[in-house]
């Protein structure tokens, strides 16, 4: 398990000035960057995205919606290459020991911020091993509860869950997962003190609540929805600060007066460490033209994302404050995990 004070260490360090990228490009600076030469006339060959997950998974389906419309402005392939294992974290260490420029990942938060808080054995440094690139989507989680949960709104529906004490239990898809710190979060927000078991997966989560064995979880949009709007579930409210276009009609946590609980969670495209500027400025432009394409936002839509362009600055911001406020939790909570 981590120290306390190593944690302490990486936390503050979290809070330092982010490198100093520029700000995002007018449309008239992304052709030129996406028409310039960068070193080694980059790309000059395929390019690798990796995706710590399987086939048909969210950050799966993220990936592959932007990889065609990558591909015809980079004038390369951009082919997606699935590999799957703890958590995306197996994938993320492929990308930050390569040495091909060539090579790339489209990560999640947990790869990107938190990994080496959890456990001190992961074979990378999110800080130091990785260039960000930009942010591909976000998504808020849905805070949900069985059908017969007492109440009318999430006023009430939190008044309920309360009310469980210790002896309520949450399911999340496993330890140090964003559903797992998520909730641990409100936690710590709310008079909420339900008990933590783990699941293989968010399917497995919601096939125990269904079953009677648990009684809140953090789920992802996607998955949430169908069992709420066929009954099955209630959702009390949205993780993140506004309300999304994943599920409109939720209101959000901030709503029903619960502050300092907000959370999203995010896929992105990361490059190793020594990935040239250059070339860091000419990806991230043709990053932000294909994410500003309706096709590709409805796409991403219907996998559970919502587009959300920006600079390599947006995204090492993101970084640096999601480990801030996960970190904290995993320190108030000591919280460790050994995959």
């Amino acid at each position: 398990m981590i120290s306390k004070r190593r944690l302490l260490q990486t936390l503050a360090a979290s809070l330092c000035t982010p490198a100093a990228w520029a700000q995002e490009l007018s449309p008239s600076a992304r052709t030129r960057a996406l028409r310039s030469s960068a070193p080694g006339n980059w790309p000059s060959k395929p390019v690798r995205l990796l995706v710590g997950f399987p086939a048909g998974a969210s950050p799966d389906l993220a990936a592959r919606a932007i990889a065609e419309p990558l591909s015809r402005l980079l004038g390369q392939p951009v082919v997606v290459e699935n590999k799957p294992g703890a958590s995306g974290n197996l994938a993320a260490d492929q990308v930050a020991k390569s040495q091909d420029e060539h090579t790339l990942g489209a990560l999640i938060n947990g790869n990107l911020t938190i990994a080496r808080l959890l456990n001190p054995n992961t074979p990378f440094d999110p800080e130091k091993d990785f260039a960000p690139v930009g942010m591909i989507g976000t998504a808020p989680l849905v805070l949900a509860a069985p059908a017969d949960a007492v109440g009318k709104n999430a006023t009430e529906l939190l008044l309920w869950a309360r009310n469980l004490g210790d002896r309520g239990k949450y399911g999340s898809p496993g330890v140090g997962t964003v559903g797992h710190l998520g909730m641990e979060l409100l936690k710590t927000r709310t008079s909420i003190a339900v008990q933590h078991v783990p699941f293989t997966g968010n399917p497995q989560v919601i096939t125990a609540m269904l079953a009677g064995k648990i009684q809140l979880a953090l789920l992802p949009p996607g998955l949430a929805k169908p069992h709420v709007k066929s009954g099955k579930l209630k959702a009390i409210g949205v993780t993140s600060p506004e309300r999304s276009p994943l599920f409109a009609e939720l209101p959000t946590l901030r709503e029903a007066s619960v502050r300092g609980a907000d959370l999203e969670i995010w896929t992105a495209i990361a490059a190793p460490a020594s990935l040239p500027s250059p070339a860091i400025v000419k990806l991230n432009a043709a990053l932000v033209e294909v994410l500003r394409a309706p096709e590709v936002q409805q796409r991403l839509l219907t996998a559970g994302w919502r587009a959300q362009p920006g600079t390599p600055h947006d995204l090492d911001y993101r970084m640096r404050s999601d480990t801030t406020q996960l970190g904290g939790v995993i320190l108030m909570r000591g919280i460790h995990s050994e995959a």
